[in-house]
């Protein structure tokens, strides 16, 4: 009884977005933009994304006709000018202030369809060594959740979403989906599986939450531009936590912490990451600063999250097993 008491009580609605012209913004994140849902904190949502792939790349590669392709085809007609991420949102959440923080629980990832789609890009890392565009789609296999990526060669399927993010402040305004930032956005951080949660700073009335890109995998760095690019199905719980304030996302999985750092330099998002896994463990663990870089060197792990999306990004995987009380 009183272990149930403990559990916060949250409401039990359930919301649905479908993807469509109407509930899909492409290429930004955005203050400005129109709520497509309200809701209250501690309430889920089900949704759906359309994959941050054009319209001619699925045609060029004669996918199956899917809701999801006809969708594309609708959003592309409404925006005839526009290019970057498709984002389904956004949702503005009811109490949500600046300096508040947002977790967003992952509930569930899925791939409504058996294929996905990977290119190589013109920021990717070799470009020199492949100038010319190649791209290839690989069909996926949910029963045994695992990508058909060549005769002999499977890769185990961890669906996420690459962009999840708020409005940024106002002082930065409309911003594109391509690199992340203080708001979150598109991190393609591949940790972000169900079961996990992002921790986001609020910078706009309401949050804002836009999310897309939907991965059926991918390895740290994401380093030819894409992933396994697919359309994607999710549900997510949202939660606003006042006197809550962070300087950079964060993350929690259920093994670890994830602290992040972003910056056009990859050296100086790496010392941010450090900065932020100090930080954590000064606030949280309660140790001096010193003995948590100590610790941060001795036991912590720091990948490349990404280098492709301009400004890049390497998380800090903090174990929860370090800590035996």
């Amino acid at each position: 009884m009183l272990l149930l008491l403990a559990l916060p009580l949250f409401a039990q609605t359930t919301h649905k977005i479908t993807a469509s012209a109407s509930t899909v913004v492409v290429g930004f994140y955005d203050g400005a933009a129109k709520p497509v849902l309200r809701i209250q904190s501690g309430e889920v949502v089900e949704l759906e994304t359309l994959a941050a792939v054009s319209l001619r790349s699925w045609q060029a590669l004669n996918v199956l006709e899917s809701k999801y392709l006809k969708a594309l085809r609708e959003v592309v007609a409404a925006n005839p000018n526009s290019s970057g991420h498709n984002l389904t949102g956004p949702i503005f959440i009811e109490g949500a202030e600046p300096g508040d923080t947002l977790e967003v629980q992952i509930l569930k990832v899925h791939p409504p369809v058996p294929y996905a789609y990977n290119g190589l890009g013109r920021s990717g890392v070799l470009t020199d060594l492949f100038p010319k565009p190649t791209s290839k789609l690989i069909p996926l296999d949910t029963a045994r959740h695992v990508a058909k990526f060549a005769p002999g060669i499977e890769i185990p399927l961890r669906p996420f979403f690459g962009s999840m993010g708020v409005a940024p402040p106002a002082s930065i305004g409309k911003v594109s989906s391509v690199p992340p930032g203080i708001y979150a956005g598109n991190l393609d951080n591949k940790e972000l599986v169900a079961g996990t949660k992002l921790f986001i700073p609020v910078h706009v009335k309401g949050a804002l939450f836009f999310v897309g890109d939907g991965h059926a995998a991918q390895g740290d760095g994401e380093i030819d531009v894409t992933a396994l690019e697919t359309h994607m199905e999710g549900r997510f719980a949202f939660v606003v936590h006042k006197g809550m304030t962070l300087n950079w996302p964060r993350a929690e999985t259920p093994t670890h912490w994830i602290a992040m750092g972003l910056d056009e330099d990859l050296t100086k998002a790496l010392r941010l990451a450090a900065e932020e896994v100090v930080n954590f463990l000064v606030e949280t663990k309660k140790m001096s600063r010193a003995d948590a870089y100590m610790l941060a060197s001795t036991a912590v792990d720091f990948r490349i999250t990404q280098v492709v999306d301009r400004t890049k990004g390497v998380h800090a995987m903090i174990p929860k097993a370090l800590f035996v009380k």
